[in-house]
């Protein structure tokens, strides 16, 4: 669900990546080409960024062989069946372009797939009618510092065309332009105080297809759209969300990923963690965290943790209720160092390094999933409302994308060390 977007230090803008169980570091069949857990915008060796320019009116020539004309970049907004209006788009040689859809045609820079909390697979996700928009949105990237890098509501077809059909939300502004939303519509959320430790959860907006700001609409699809926002803009800042309704992406910027921990950093403090040599308080084995290559197979040194307490252990029947052990699901189980009953899961390391808000070792685990982070990370992450479907919001684990439960979302762990 949700992704990371990142600019690398040597590109002029941020990077994304979906986020998701499957994308706790890479897609469960690898990341290939165009559809990849995480994205690195970097500066393209010649511009193909467009900007508007002249607008028909009407079903005249000039507007039919400007949606007719591959070479042309348009708009086409309809408003009746005897009325369109289409807007031409002209080189703009200061900017770059990057579209982001579930389509897999050639204009699509970055393939996106909606993401089923707890599926492993792609084939997961196909069983659900995806309702991400085939060319959802693009993002307008200055070829100069400051690489400013704004995002609009919907991308060019392979005709290099948009089309906004009579039930879109569309509209004249104040100045005589057109403008619009699609269906489900692309939401932004910058949060306050950048992503850092201090980090607050923002209010979510909807872009326009001319990347205007507007407050929600009242239902996801609804024709009415939201007031507008002038006083917020489509800009992209480090840890702004990207919401296209069935997958949420997170836009960092090279400045923030030069802040945040490295793959290695984090490798660094797995192996630390398994050096203090966790025990069983039931077993007396010495617990490890496995390596993150096998980040999603558990082991027999595997730590496991009561959510409800926080004591880790390793993986053992004490408290195992009657109908689990005869097969059926065991909703709870009884820590046997507090007496604390409540979901019983292993631990996992969040292994996608631009999720984290912090370099602090992984201390907390977000429940009910059991991936492991900082505290401040957990922190973040359990504020952060992310669309759900088309109606509703509800905080998630970044690494598997999992509703999260209990009073907090997450709880901090409690190892026992070595009697010897």
């Amino acid at each position: 669900m949700l992704r990371e977007t990142r600019i690398q230090r040597s590109s002029h803008v941020s990077t994304w990546k979906p986020k998701g169980a499957q994308y706790n570091g890479s897609l469960p069949n690898g990341d290939r080409g165009r559809r990849k857990s995480r994205f690195a915008l970097c500066k393209r060796p010649k511009a193909n960024g467009v900007k508007p320019s002249t607008v028909h009116i009407a079903c005249s020539p000039q507007a039919a062989k400007a949606i007719s004309n591959k070479d042309q970049h348009s708009i086409s907004y309809t408003l009746s069946r005897a009325q369109t209006v289409v807007v031409e788009y002209t080189h703009d040689s200061n900017t770059d372009m990057f579209q982001i859809g579930r389509s897999t045609e050639s204009p699509i820079d970055f393939v996106v797939t909606d993401t089923v909390a707890g599926s492993q697979s792609n084939a997961d996700t196909q069983s659900v009618q995806s309702t991400i928009s085939r060319f959802a949105c693009r993002i307008m990237c200055q070829r100069t510092p400051p690489y400013t890098a704004r995002i609009y509501a919907a991308g060019f077809d392979s005709s290099k065309n948009i089309f906004l059909g009579e039930k879109a939300a569309k509209w004249k502004t104040s100045d005589g332009q057109m403008d619009g939303l699609t269906t489900n519509g692309v939401l932004v959320m910058h949060p306050r105080n950048g992503f850092t430790q201090d980090s607050k959860p923002g209010v979510w907006r909807e872009i326009s297809v001319c990347g205007n700001v507007f407050t929600l609409r009242e239902t996801r699809s609804a024709q009415q759209r939201g007031k507008m926002v002038e006083s917020e803009s489509q800009e992209l800042v480090d840890g702004s969300l990207i919401d296209l309704c069935g997958a949420t992406l997170l836009w960092r910027t090279a400045d923030g990923l030069a802040r945040t921990p490295t793959l290695k950093h984090l490798e660094a403090l797995r192996q630390e963690i398994n050096a203090a040599r966790p025990q069983c308080p039931v077993g007396f084995n010495t617990l490890a965290f496995p390596s993150m290559r096998r980040k999603d197979t558990p082991d027999e040194k595997q730590p496991w943790v009561y959510l409800q307490c926080g004591h880790v252990h390793g993986y053992h029947n004490w408290g195992n209720h009657r109908e689990e052990r005869e097969g059926r699901e065991g909703r709870s189980r009884e820590c046997p160092m507090c007496r604390a009953k409540g979901p019983y899961v292993p631990l996992w390391l969040g292994c996608e390094a631009g999720f984290y808000v912090d370099a602090a070792p992984p201390t907390h685990a977000f429940n009910p999933c059991g991936h492991v982070c900082s505290d401040k990370t957990a922190a973040f992450w359990s504020q952060i409302p992310l669309p759900h479907g088309t109606h509703t919001f509800h905080a998630a684990c970044p690494f598997c994308a999992q509703q999260l439960s209990g009073e907090q979302g997450f709880v901090r762990l409690i190892f026992q060390g070595p009697l010897d």
